[in-house]
């Protein structure tokens, strides 16, 4: 019987063409060429007996058939993917931490501290996965995350990092040059960046609610710059391009190393229930190796806590 049965390359090429009802987008997913792909279907089909696909000139169909293989071969690749994923953390023994990240936190804020991690757990080596891509803890190579959102995740554990401060910053080079910054109203005389992002029916701070807060109502919005990243707004402040809106945890090393400089002192508090968070499976919260590095980082967050 177990020679009836495909082999793993043939059902993910079977479950990619089933997904996509498409050969030429299963084959870019993939890897191979439209042709390649049909052929592995036709083999498939003649392993098999079965007929998977009806095809037209423009078009392909699953059949009942193809219908009930798609379904459990999503099971059958899903289970064998959290399979491997526990045999590799099984085997890669107990003295490696795989970290995933996003790029912001890992530039502006771990990496400059995890020398620090290491002097003290000198046992633990460290990993990263930077990726804007939330991991699977069951499906990928990963043991921890820091990840910003609202902390709601079923089964894993969430350890709040920050509350995010958003606060003006900008390059001394650009206040050197002028015009002078003494006032909120000042700022009309500069390019302003900030980013957009709303989630939830919550905005992140934008200059439009700073300006506000200031005590200025009659702000004009057309000189300021809009990114979707944090990390390309500290980067046009850094550049001396513009005054900033940025989270005070993200640009701490910039400001107290005078990169950047703080021109008021106003800042805007993101709702509560957004914040960086730390986040693992409540199944492993006792590994030695996550409560080290639970423990160092939250002693470090409250470092930060006490320098604001």
């Amino acid at each position: 019987m177990a020679r009836l049965l495909p082999g793993t390359r043939a059902l993910r090429t079977f479950e990619a063409a089933a997904r996509h009802l498409n050969f030429t987008r299963a084959a870019d997913e993939l890897g191979l060429t439209p042709a390649a792909v049909s052929h592995q279907i036709k083999e498939i089909e003649d392993q098999l007996d079965l007929v998977l696909f009806t095809r037209t000139s423009r078009t392909i169909r699953l059949t009942e058939a193809g219908n009930v293989l798609f379904e459990a071969s999503i099971d059958a690749l899903d289970l064998l993917g959290r399979a491997v994923t526990r045999a590799r953390k099984m085997t890669r023994g107990t003295a490696l931490l795989k970290i995933t990240l996003d790029a912001q936190f890992a530039t502006k804020w771990l990496m400059r501290r995890v020398d620090d991690f290491r002097r003290q757990r000198p046992g633990i080596e460290l990993r990263f996965d930077i990726a804007s891509k939330l991991r699977d803890f069951d499906r990928d190579d990963v043991d921890v995350g820091i990840r910003f959102g609202a902390g709601k995740y079923p089964g894993l554990c969430a350890d709040r990092l920050f509350e995010n401060v958003i606060i003006p910053v900008c390059s001394p080079a650009l206040l050197r040059a002028g015009p002078p910054l003494t006032e909120p109203r000042d700022l009309f005389h500069h390019t302003l960046a900030h980013i957009e992002w709303s989630r939830q029916g919550i905005t992140w701070p934008n200059w439009r609610m700073w300006m506000a807060a200031a005590g200025v109502d009659d702000f004009d919005d057309s000189r300021t710059i809009v990114f979707d990243t944090s990390t390309d707004v500290v980067q046009a402040a850094l550049d001396g391009v513009a005054v900033a809106l940025a989270d005070f945890a993200m640009v701490a090393n910039d400001l107290s190393e005078g990169r950047l400089i703080r021109p008021f002192e106003l800042g805007i508090k993101v709702a509560p229930e957004f914040a960086y968070f730390l986040v693992y499976p409540e199944a492993v919260k006792d590994d030695a190796r996550i409560v080290a590095f639970r423990e160092w980082l939250l002693d470090e967050v409250a470092k930060d806590a006490d320098a604001a």
